[in-house]
């Protein structure tokens, strides 16, 4: 009898933990009466959303005499987010909530969208969400559909906020203000210090240094096609390097690779579980898995797991939020945004929490309670520049984001990347990695002339031709790259992009069985 009530109570406890975290959370009905709703779309982790949400209550109270919560939506990255959010924008002009006004521009109804605002992805992002999405209304015409709204702050406003409007050659907010930066994020290398101690191979310093022959196998990537971040960093070091280098250091990279995983949060963990010795990383979640390995007495320097981020060679992006047209509280949305640019909420991205020892210390804020988050280290970097002059030696990470940015302009590549990636390495990892070791190998032979070795990274390297509907071909280069990414979007051969990848497959595969070729010849035993 004790066996089996021992049996039941522990199948309660499974059934029963996810009940338990799902009230706890802040998708939770709210105790507070009267409190208004927010409907929040956002990719962000749920510490970062308990910690928004208490505080944002709090200030919305104090200066609007009302309770709020927040009701958090999760579907995914941002990727997926912005399919749903192009869906019911498709939806709700089909429906007829969708028209246009007198001076042309369209209105979509209060409240035919399900969400308020979208928190959180990077500038990129969010950028889309300002081109907006095609839609056909109920009488036949087509319009294009921004799905945000200008967030209308003046300009006085913003200049108090932001200073001047730029983090390296990026904005912090839009110009027209469709998205207001929150915080910024910046893209690194995470690394685990015993992993390359045991390989041999120095602490990166470069992004170069991920192309280490040393590490084959060794590298955690994530795919550009599931993951917005990471098409942003691999973005940034296409440009930082120029079109050549840049490929090449992404092919480097990708032939290095253990896998490819679909989330940008997978790589960190892989690291830090030694199944892997570097990888690339957003910076609060490399720094995150740092600390969560860290053991008493270890510093950022000395810990298992280390974050680095290479200057000048390091692009930050805003990472925002925006009111989203047709949202059910276009207001309350705008006020957020508004409690987001304060400096309490700023002290939530990199101070101390307030329940650790060093938080306790932190200043006070508007309320007199010390700023910072109460429970979670969220370890983001504010956006504000006045949090760094006047409160960096409260910070958890002695980040300099304005003097570290890397200034390189976007070339506009960064359609290229996912589309590559998958033909060069994904799509044909096994035969990728095939080569690469076959090329090392020819490399390591003290005997291989520089004339063959020079032949063998061509051939590796090169980037494929690629083929027009009318049949006429160019090659991958950036004076023919406008006509190439047109040609994949031509609405009269909607299967040219299914089509180009196939083919640009099938020329790196012909390529890297050149490769393995020619190098055999080199490495083959020799007969006296």
């Amino acid at each position: 009898m004790l066996a089996r009530i021992l049996v039941i109570l522990a199948f309660l406890g499974i059934v029963g933990t996810p009940l338990v975290i799902r009230l706890t959370s802040t998708d939770a009905p709210d105790a507070r009466e009267d409190a208004a709703r927010l409907i929040v779309v956002t990719p962000h982790v749920q510490q970062i959303m308990t910690e928004f949400d208490r505080l944002f209550d709090a200030w919305h109270f104090d200066t609007y005499g009302r309770h709020v919560r927040l009701e958090v939506r999760r579907p995914g990255g941002t990727s997926e987010i912005l399919k749903i959010l192009e869906a019911q924008f498709v939806a709700a002009a089909r429906s007829g909530r969708v028209s246009i006004g007198a001076d042309g521009s369209p209105i979509v109804e209060r409240g035919a969208i399900d969400f308020d605002v979208m928190f959180g992805g990077g500038s990129y992002d969010h950028g889309r969400l300002k081109s907006g999405v095609k839609v056909r209304l109920p009488n036949g015409s087509e319009a294009t559909v921004p799905m945000s709204d200008s967030a209308g702050f003046a300009q006085s406003q913003l200049d108090a906020w932001f200073g001047e409007n730029a983090i390296g050659a990026g904005y912090l907010y839009d110009p027209e203000q469709f998205w207001i930066g929150t915080a910024l994020s910046s893209f690194g290398i995470v690394f685990n210090r015993d992993i390359l101690t045991r390989l041999g191979v120095p602490e990166p310093a470069s992004f170069e240094d991920l192309c280490d022959p040393r590490l084959m196998g060794w590298i955690a990537l994530s795919d550009p096609r599931q993951s917005g971040s990471i098409t942003t960093s691999l973005d940034a070091i296409l440009n930082y390097y120029g079109w050549e280098k840049g490929w090449r250091v992404l092919m480097g990279m990708s032939a290095n690779a253990r896998s490819f995983t679909n989330m940008s949060t997978k790589p960190p963990i892989d690291v830090a579980q030694g199944e892997a010795a570097a990888g690339l990383a957003i910076d609060f979640y490399g720094r995150s898995q740092a600390q969560a390995v860290m053991r008493p007495g270890e510093t950022s320097e000395t810990s298992r797991v280390g974050f680095s981020d290479p200057a000048g060679a390091v692009y930050i992006d805003a990472d925002p939020a925006s009111v989203l047209r047709g949202g059910p509280e276009p207001e309350l949305a705008r006020r957020f945004i508004e409690f987001c640019m304060t400096e309490e909420a700023q002290a939530l991205w990199q101070f101390h929490a307030t329940n650790s020892e060093r938080g306790r210390s932190n200043p006070p804020g508007w309320n007199g309670e010390p700023m910072g988050p109460r429970e979670y280290e969220l370890r983001r970097m504010p956006v504000r520049r006045v949090l760094y002059e006047a409160h960096a030696d409260r910070f958890v990470d002695r980040v300099t984001p304005f003097e570290s940015a890397s200034t390189v302009k976007s070339q506009g590549w960064r359609t290229a990347i996912p589309i590559m990636m998958g033909a060069f390495g994904i799509d044909s990892s096994s035969e990728q990695r095939a080569a690469w070791r076959a090329m090392n190998d020819a490399r390591a032979r003290p005997d291989a002339s520089a004339e063959t070795l020079a032949e063998l990274e061509r051939i590796f390297y090169a980037l494929p031709i690629h083929t027009m509907p009318d049949g006429t071909q160019l090659p991958f280069t950036p004076e023919n790259y406008r006509a190439i990414r047109e040609s994949w979007r031509d609405p009269a051969h909607p299967d040219w992009l299914q089509r180009s990848e196939l083919s640009y497959r099938t020329q790196f595969v012909s390529n890297y069985r050149r490769v393995i070729d020619l190098a055999s010849k080199v490495t083959a035993p020799q007969n006296d």
